[in-house]
């Protein structure tokens, strides 16, 4: 996927030298850029049409830029979300025991791959107060 985004950064950056060469190259009412440029070897390359052709291709390389620009913005976002997911940014899946631990002796037989719980001992039965001695 990276190597269509670097080909098509690549087109967007001729298209965007393109555009400008042809905008410069175009004659403006007052003279401008495109006298200096030669506005006349436009006019002996195209023909007497020549606005009509330098014009057309303006509208053709804008919205090709156009086009060219939100490919490569849906490619990225497609891009960064599944490096995100692949680069291990996901939450980790952790194996726990079906059912629950009931007795220390179960964490000796767990699965090789298992951490064994810490289990506490089981508090002891409280032992009866001592009654005082009764007088007789």
């Amino acid at each position: 996927m990276s190597i269509v985004l670097g080909i098509l950064t690549f087109v967007l950056i001729l298209v965007s030298l393109f555009i400008v060469l042809v905008v410069l190259a175009q004659k403006s009412k007052d003279g401008g850029m495109g006298a200096a440029l030669g506005g006349g070897a436009a006019e002996a390359a195209f023909g007497a049409e020549t606005g009509n052709v330098l014009s057309k291709s303006t509208i053709y390389a804008a919205v090709l830029f156009f086009v060219l620009a939100f490919a490569l913005y849906l490619g990225r976002i497609y891009e960064s979300k599944h490096a995100s997911a692949a680069a291990g940014s996901a939450l980790p899946t952790i194996a726990a025991p079906a059912t629950p631990v009931s007795a220390p002796a179960a964490t000796a037989t767990s699965a090789p791959g298992a951490a064994a719980l810490p289990t506490t001992p089981a508090p002891a039965a409280p032992t009866p107060a001592p009654e005082p001695a009764k007088k007789p």
